[in-house]
Formats: structure tokens, C-alpha cells, sequence
């Protein structure tokens, strides 16, 4: 008895090393755009989130998508792969992996594209993390901190007007009207401003590189600021340059949100769909506040916008 109670106590030994070992055999490759230092921070919070779980045991690699193609795109040997930035999901997805792909840094606009263009419709074992903040939560912020406007201006151009009808719904829904032009060429981006700022209270700046850039916004801003219209933005750098406020995830939120999709996957779950960021981070201008006579206080919008997320 007490031999056979012993071998019952090995085995069960060895199943548990097994299933273990075969957790910590997982790979994990990470795959930047580029190895600048926006990239590298999130690509860093999913390394320490993985081994804070157990789950990575230090194997995971980083690797710019040429590195990728050359050394492992063949080898099937990754249990997950994630992406940061279009141009590393792009390259990923041509090669139709079979194992799960987390795709991170790109925003919806973006990754759609990049699926319309690879020919297939989205895999199921893909999903992803979006950079943006979803239209209706943006559209709550303007709420907020502008309880008395009646119009909300947008500019489109080429790559976000897909996003339009999507955008209208959610500002028609919550009672308020919406105004905007689409910007088909450079040379007509500041009569559609002129027309938008004409017809509105706030512009929602919607990204798209035409729109907005290193060599536009300082002019965009500066037309706002003049005609009294506040801007709320999607990034913080928009927000020091002279927006009012700016709603966005930062690259720990974005790498925790991504790592708990990995995790889900290497404990052997099937893949959410694509989903926005659960937290998000409020920003802002003080001086452009004041200028406006509104006083407003980012810990406080953020915790409002995130009961209001919250809610059934």
C-alpha cells in the first residue's frame, strides 16, 4: 500500500512539472514598429505583467518586424505573438500566424485597414488593444466640461472618414448636434475649420494625418484659441500645445490591457474581441481654462467618465 501510495505520488509529481513546464515553455514575441522608447515602455509593462503572473519565466523577445520575418515568422514556434504599431501588425498578419496575435498601438481606423487590406476578414485568433478612446466616451467628456453646448464640430479626412456615421450616432444619441467638414487635400483644411468653428461650440479633434500634424496643429490651435472654441484632443502633447483637454491611455494601461489578453491565451482561453482601453488618463490646460472661464479638474472628469463606463 504504502509503495503504491508513493507511485501515486510521483505520478501526480510529474503531471504537475509537466503542466508547468509547458506553461513556462511558452514564447511570447513582441513585435515593435521600431525600438524608440514609446514602444519599448509598453513592450516592457507586458514583460513584467507576464512574469508577475508566472507565465513568462523571462522568455519573452522583442523583435522589429524585419527580425521577426527573418528569424521565427517560419518557426511556429511563439505560443502568442503581440504587435505594437501598424507597421508591425501589418507585417505579422501577412504572414497568417497561427498562433494568437494581441495587436497594440494602432487605432481603430488603423487596424481595420489593415485587415480590409490584407484581403480576409478579421481571424479568430486575433484581437487587439485600440489606441483611441471610443466616440461615445469623448462625446461625455464634451458633456462635462461644456454642459451648455449644442454643436460639436469634427474635421475628417481621408482615413478617418470611415468613422463618421459612427461618430454622428453617438453624438446624436446623447442630444447633441454635430458639424463638420471633410478635408480632401491639405490646401482646404482651414476653410473647412472656418466653416466648422462658424457652426460650433467645441471641436473634437478626430485623428487622421492629414488633419492633424506636427505642421498643423500650432496653426489649428491658434485658430480656435482665437475664435473662443475649445479643443479636445487626443493626445497630451495637443494639450501643452494649446488644446483644452485631451482624453488617452497611457502606454502602462495599453501594456496591462494587452498583457491580460496574452495571459488569457497562454491559460489556454479563446480570444475577446478587439476591444478600446478600460482606463484612461485626463489632461488639462489650465491657462486655456481659465481663458475660457471654465474651471476644471481632471482627477474629478476621470472619475466621473469612469462610473459613467461603469454603469449598466
Amino acid at each position: 500500500m504504502r509503495w503504491t501510495r508513493l507511485l501515486q505520488l510521483l505520478f501526480l509529481w510529474a503531471c504537475a512539472f509537466a503542466s508547468l513546464g509547458e506553461v513556462r515553455a511558452s514564447t511570447v514575441a513582441i513585435v515593435l514598429s521600431e525600438r524608440s522608447a514609446g514602444y519599448l515602455d509598453v513592450a516592457k509593462v507586458i514583460t513584467a505583467e507576464l512574469e508577475r503572473a508566472g507565465l513568462a519565466n523571462g522568455d519573452v523577445t522583442y523583435y522589429t518586424p524585419s527580425e521577426w520575418t527573418s528569424n521565427e515568422a517560419s518557426s511556429g514556434n511563439q505560443k502568442v505573438l503581440v504587435t505594437l504599431g501598424a507597421d508591425a501588425f501589418k507585417q505579422v498578419l501577412g504572414h497568417e500566424p497561427r498562433a494568437p496575435v494581441v495587436a497594440a498601438l494602432l487605432p481603430r481606423i488603423g487596424f481595420e485597414r489593415i485587415v480590409r487590406e490584407s484581403g480576409r476578414r478579421l481571424p479568430t485568433n486575433v484581437t487587439a488593444v485600440f489606441l483611441d478612446q471610443p466616440f461615445g466616451r469623448r462625446v461625455d467628456l464634451v458633456r462635462l466640461i461644456l454642459p451648455d453646448a449644442k454643436r460639436i464640430g469634427v474635421l475628417w479626412g481621408p482615413e478617418s472618414v470611415v468613422s463618421q456615421s459612427s461618430l454622428t450616432q453617438s453624438v446624436l444619441s446623447r442630444g447633441l448636434g454635430i458639424e463638420s467638414s471633410v478635408v480632401a487635400s491639405p490646401t482646404g483644411l482651414f476653410a473647412g475649420l472656418k466653416s466648422v468653428l462658424d457652426e460650433s461650440d467645441v471641436l473634437l479633434a478626430v485623428a487622421d494625418p492629414q488633419v492633424y500634424s506636427s505642421t498643423t496643429i500650432a496653426n489649428i490651435l491658434l485658430a480656435t484659441y482665437r475664435a473662443r472654441i475649445p479643443v479636445v484632443a487626443f493626445s497630451p502633447a495637443y494639450v501643452k500645445a494649446g488644446a483644452l483637454v485631451a482624453i488617452y491611455a497611457t502606454p502602462v494601461q495599453i501594456g496591462q490591457q494587452a498583457a491580460g489578453l496574452v495571459r488569457l491565451s497562454l491559460q489556454g482561453a479563446a480570444l475577446p474581441q478587439p476591444q478600446y482601453p478600460n482606463e484612461f488618463e485626463i489632461i488639462v490646460n489650465d491657462h486655456v481654462a481659465r481663458s475660457l472661464g471654465l474651471n476644471l479638474d481632471a482627477r474629478s472628469l476621470t472619475e466621473k467618465l469612469l462610473s459613467a463606463a461603469k454603469r449598466p
